[in-house]
């Protein structure tokens, strides 16, 4: 708003500075025609009444035999013409008129004993005016033609700079004024963080602002009410399934038939895997676990020796460690839901860090059918899959990736999933070097 009423400004100042101009030199015109015109018409008066001849080398008026202005002169056609104007106005007859500026260093032969100056006090230039009579000869009158002096400017630039003091710092202060709230309320919405406490921002500015910010204040309370109930909910949810499920899982044992109970506790199981992952999606918001400074490489080589251990065919590429700040039981589920797609999908699975300046990469690697590139982005929603007989053996229920993904995204990172063009699917999780949310 400043710069845009600063522009103004200097538009408007141009333009007066332009209308001055127009104005001076048509004053200028004036000055230069109606006197010499009246001049003229007086020295042909007396020179009728008295009979004193016009002399060619002295007076204010001379009478020169041939026109005395040379071609190299700057010429001024509108003076010309408004002294011929001038003139029919007074009674003179004349054939043509002519005009030329002399630069003062040509002045030698025209000097009188007073040289011309400029308000400045330069040399000034000046301006022959030459009037052809009926006879044939010319009348010839000089007057003092003082150029725009940087007077003019330096007025014209104190008052822009008036002009900017009177209006641009009042529109300065307001525009402050009313910017300042905004951006204290713009920082507070990006610094928000469930996990932080809330710090409400501070009531300034005009009315409508004010309104605006207590507004925003009442919203942060609201939001943190409400993820408050949303983990006590959850608390709760969490207690009153899993109690059953215990109990369920008790009460099997006392089963006879080993192929029933086989089922029923692998049943058990799924819902506990199932109530585990829907409480750990819904929780990523609001952790209870504080980020750590960790050693990547051992940690996802601990997640390939559970794998190991249970008899699966996982491998691991050793690397040199990797000081990494995150949240490790959480990044360690990541990288476990990666794998066990690897393994249900491709048979095998294959991981590797790698390591770049500003970056970390973890790469678990299948040789499966892969995903259809029209469904990359799709298998990251909650309860999505690409095989729908909802079979447990086949792909679960559809919650592991984008578990894994909320998780790598609440530290800053993003996973990536990319068909090999040899066959097979490579799962990247993205990690920052430094920085993330998983850092505050």
């Amino acid at each position: 708003m400043a710069v845009l009423i600063a522009i103004a400004l200097f538009v408007a100042q141009a333009v007066n500075f332009g209308l001055i101009l127009r104005e001076r030199a048509r004053f200028r015109v004036d000055q230069a025609t109606r006197p010499v015109a009246t001049r003229i018409a007086d020295a042909l008066e007396r020179e009728a009444r008295d009979g004193r001849i016009l002399a060619p080398d002295r007076g204010r008026v001379r009478r020169v035999d041939a026109n005395p202005i040379g071609i190299g002169y700057q010429r001024f056609p509108n003076i010309a013409d408004e002294l011929g104007r001038q003139l029919d106005e007074v009674g003179v007859r004349h054939l043509r008129i002519d005009t030329g500026l002399v630069p003062p260093s040509e002045q030698g032969r025209w000097a009188d004993r007073r040289a011309h100056r400029d308000p400045d006090d330069r040399p000034a230039d000046m301006l022959m005016l030459a009037v052809q009579e009926q006879g044939g000869r010319w009348l010839l009158v000089r007057l003092p033609w003082p150029g725009v002096g940087p007077h003019l400017l330096l007025a014209l630039a104190t008052q822009t700079l008036i002009l900017y003091g009177i209006i641009l710092l009042p529109v300065l202060w307001i525009a402050r004024r009313l910017s300042r709230p905004l951006r204290d309320l713009t920082l507070a919405a990006g610094r928000f963080d469930p996990q932080r406490p809330a710090e409400d921002v501070a009531e300034g500015g005009p009315e409508d602002l004010r309104q605006l910010v207590v507004a925003f204040n009442l919203l942060q309370g609201r939001v943190r009410a409400m993820l408050d109930e949303k983990d006590r909910m959850l608390g709760a949810i969490g207690h009153d399934l899993r109690t059953p499920l215990a109990a369920l899982r008790v009460r099997i044992e006392s089963v006879e038939d080993e192929t029933d109970r086989a089922r029923m506790v692998d049943t058990v199981t799924e819902m506990s895997r199932t109530l585990d992952d829907i409480l750990s999606l819904a929780r990523l918001g609001r952790p209870s676990e504080p980020a750590t400074e960790v050693d990547l490489a051992a940690l996802v080589d601990a997640v390939v020796e559970d794998f190991r251990d249970l008899d699966q065919d996982v491998s691991f590429a050793e690397a040199d460690r990797l000081p990494l700040r995150l949240r490790p039981s959480l990044m360690r589920r990541a990288v476990r839901n990666l794998v066990e797609n690897a393994l249900k999908y491709g048979g095998s699975a294959r991981v590797r860090i790698d390591a770049a300046a500003d970056r970390v990469a973890i790469v678990v690697s299948d040789d499966g059918p892969g995903i259809p590139p029209e469904h990359l982005r799709a298998v990251f929603e909650p309860f999505t899959r690409l095989e729908l007989s909802r079979n447990r053996e086949t792909g679960g229920i559809g919650l592991g990736l984008a578990l894994a993904r909320a998780i790598v995204m609440e530290a800053g990172g993003d996973i990536l999933l990319v068909n090999r063009q040899e066959g097979g699917l490579d799962a990247t999780i993205a990690l920052p070097r430094r920085g993330g949310s998983a850092t505050a």
